[in-house]
């Protein structure tokens, strides 16, 4: 079986999907067979025969050059730019938690690593209808630890204190912070970057600036964070 990863991220359009094509591109250029994840991924395009295109699965593979097949990628895929319960409200396919084990348990069984990327923050319902189904009984399940990706800027703070108290609360491990969008010399950064190591007790990982595409963490130091 695999090691794995759980990102998260402070809220959406953090750069979760960014960060998970960087941390892909590391683990693969390191020689290690390395896979993503998603459960469920809402605001997709179509392709001319009106399927859905999982666009985040699709960015991921794009950036980190892995091969793995986009149909392996994430189960549940909408059009709607919304959280997944309120996408599968107006598409129907609602998300179901055996589905879901049932994917990742087969990525596991093919690559070493697997990337499991969340949808918007952690406090995010999957299925609100017949069933309830929120992120972190899916983390849970898969008994996975987390990487909290932030933005570096004004309310960083706030958004990565209150992010890994909850999941603190919930038992989900915080093992790494990324900081996105970073700054280096920028004092409200830097000081950002101190205060959540601070508040949170666990460090941060890397800090990522605006275009960069390599991740500037060691691969033994990236792949320590995968149990």
């Amino acid at each position: 079986m695999s090691k794995n990863l759980f990102i998260t991220g402070t809220g959406t359009d953090v750069g979760k999907t960014y960060i998970a094509g960087l941390i892909l591109k590391k683990l693969r250029e390191s020689g290690v067979s390395a896979a993503y994840y998603k459960a469920a991924m809402s605001g997709n395009g179509r392709r001319e025969d009106g399927s859905l295109l999982p666009g985040d699965a699709l960015h991921v593979k794009e950036a980190s050059g892995i091969r793995q097949l986009p149909e392996e990628m994430c189960p549940y895929v909408y059009e709607h730019a919304v959280s997944p319960h309120l996408a599968s409200r107006l598409e129907g396919n609602p998300v179901r938690l055996e589905r879901v084990l049932e994917g990742f348990q087969a990525v596991c069984k093919k690559y070493e690593y697997v990337a499991v990327e969340g949808s918007g923050g952690i406090l995010c319902p999957l299925c609100f209808d017949e069933a309830k189904l929120w992120l972190p009984d899916v983390v849970k399940a898969c008994r996975l630890g987390c990487l909290l990706v932030a933005d570096s800027g004004l309310g960083a703070i706030n958004a990565v204190g209150l992010t890994a108290f909850y999941m603190r609360a919930q038992g989900i491990p915080l093992r790494g912070i990324i900081l996105n969008r970073f700054r280096p010399g920028d004092g409200m950064h830097e000081d950002n970057r101190r205060m959540c190591e601070y508040i949170t007790g666990v460090k941060v990982a890397a800090c990522v600036r605006e275009g960069d595409t390599e991740l500037d963490v060691p691969a033994d130091r990236l792949i320590s964070l995968f149990a």
